[in-house]
């Protein structure tokens, strides 16, 4: 073994899970490859920042964390300091010119070659950059370490994207959308719970436009059955769902699936048809309203999240109190509102009519005001009900109370459980009921099945 291959790695990533399935596979290569993988970032030799470009936040996030760990050079053993991921693959020039403590870059079509990009740096000196075609999609065969905690994983079922929104810039950091092969979902899907797992969480950016690029053989209806067929996997949850690509056949199976959570992320982003053809969204204020009082009607119990965009070129006071009202009457469980971010190269970039900041933060304070009720009213409805709940640990603030989700809190962006009595396992699934709740998290009791 070489002397590099004994190096400790030290991982940071940044934004979505989809980032996170790409860290995991670059953990998976370097661990491989015999690398340590350590969560000291002071004893690492080699720190990895994976990072979100999406937006004007999570470049600004990207920038602090790299610059944090770049002092990693002086206070620990850092000799390597890797960017990965979406922001060199947008503002490559920028950073090599910008960030002179980076030494290697690495695009999003570039990070399975991680190791061998590594071995190239100890061969020459300099910065170096790896940001090239980002059409690349990984299979079944390249290593992945899970780092979720060992109940859950990610399973990204496609890349990229092809909706072409005039606010996103995610089609030129990660091409058009490519469904990964069937075959190679399951397998990678029967090693995750052979590891451990029992949820898996199916993301891409959008999961309906699954396998719509392929020979028609494939679709997310039936990779669900698959994956469900599965003996040990428990739970299937769906994140990034668009409103338009939601099926008969999903509903349906939404309705008799009992492995499938009763649980859907549909990120509309807004109601007003004004703002939804300037966005380019392929679906209107009617198709959404009226999908989601048939989620309702025919998936009982089923709880709904979105996520919402105030403030975009044009969103007149008309537009934003339609999207108030629509919050309020919609009563979505849960509901993320980010303010208008003006990306360089789109075209909502370009457009008249841009919302002051100041008006794009009132809209948003006023969105989340409006959302806390309905999650409030919503979460006190639970009370009483008995809920299947994966239990993850103890609570932060004592060891006497354990912590979990129902099937209906998907991690990290929903509420928690926690549980005031009974005894189990981290990673078992226990009967609970529920009985009390605050905005946002549930209290309960574990009972006899």
């Amino acid at each position: 073994m070489s002397n590099q291959a004994k190096q400790k790695v030290s991982m940071v990533s940044l934004g979505c899970p989809k980032n996170l399935v790409d860290a995991e596979v670059m953990l998976g290569v370097l661990s491989q490859q015999g690398y340590e993988i350590t969560m000291d970032e002071k004893e690492a030799d080699v720190i990895i920042v994976n990072t979100c470009s999406f937006i004007k936040e999570a470049r600004e996030e990207s920038v602090d964390a790299i610059l944090d760990l770049a002092d990693r050079k002086n206070d620990g053993n850092c000799k390597t300091l890797i960017v990965a991921g979406c922001l060199p693959q947008r503002y490559q020039e920028e950073l090599a010119k910008e960030l002179e403590e980076v030494d290697i870059f690495i695009g999003t079509g570039d990070y399975p070659r991680v190791a061998e990009i590594l071995a190239e740096h100890t061969a020459q000196t300099g910065q170096i950059c790896y940001v090239g075609d980002p059409n690349y999609i990984y299979d079944e065969n390249l290593p992945r370490l899970n780092s979720s905690p060992g109940w859950y994983a990610y399973l990204k079922i496609g890349e990229g994207c092809s909706n072409c929104c005039t606010y996103c810039v995610i089609p030129s950091l990660r091409g058009p959308y490519r469904s990964r092969p069937m075959d190679a979902l399951v397998a990678e899907a029967e090693r995750l719970v052979k590891g451990g797992v029992r949820e898996l969480i199916l993301v891409s950016q959008d999961i309906t436009r699954y396998g719509t690029d392929m020979d028609g053989s494939s679709s997310l209806a039936e990779l669900i059955r698959q994956l469900a067929a599965i003996p040990d996997l428990k739970w299937i949850r769906l994140l990034y769902a668009y409103p338009d690509g939601i099926t008969d056949e999903l509903i349906e199976l939404l309705k008799t699936e009992p492995k499938l959570c009763k649980y859907l992320d549909i990120p509309i982003q807004h109601i007003s048809d004004n703002v939804l053809r300037q966005m380019k969204r392929r679906s209107s204020e009617q198709q959404v309203r009226d999908l989601i009082e048939r989620l309702r009607a025919e998936v009982p119990g089923i709880t709904l999240r979105t996520s919402l965009i105030v403030g975009f070129p044009g969103e007149t006071v008309d537009d934003f109190l339609n999207l108030l009202q629509f919050v309020e009457k919609a009563q979505f469980d849960r509901l993320g509102v980010f303010c208008y971010s003006k990306e360089d190269g789109t075209p909502a970039a370009e457009m008249p009519d841009q919302v002051s900041e100041r008006v794009k933060r009132e809209r948003h304070r006023k969105l989340m005001k409006a959302q806390a009720r309905v999650s409030f009213r919503r979460n006190r409805a639970m009370v009483g009900k008995i809920e299947q709940v994966i239990v993850e640990g103890y609570s932060e603030e004592t060891e006497l109370l354990l912590k979990g989700r129902t099937s209906r809190q998907a991690p990290d962006i929903d509420g928690q459980v926690y549980i005031t009595s009974g005894h189990a396992d981290i990673g078992d699934i226990v009967t609970c009921k529920i009985t009390d709740s605050s905005d946002y998290d549930l209290v309960a009791e574990m009972v006899e099945e």
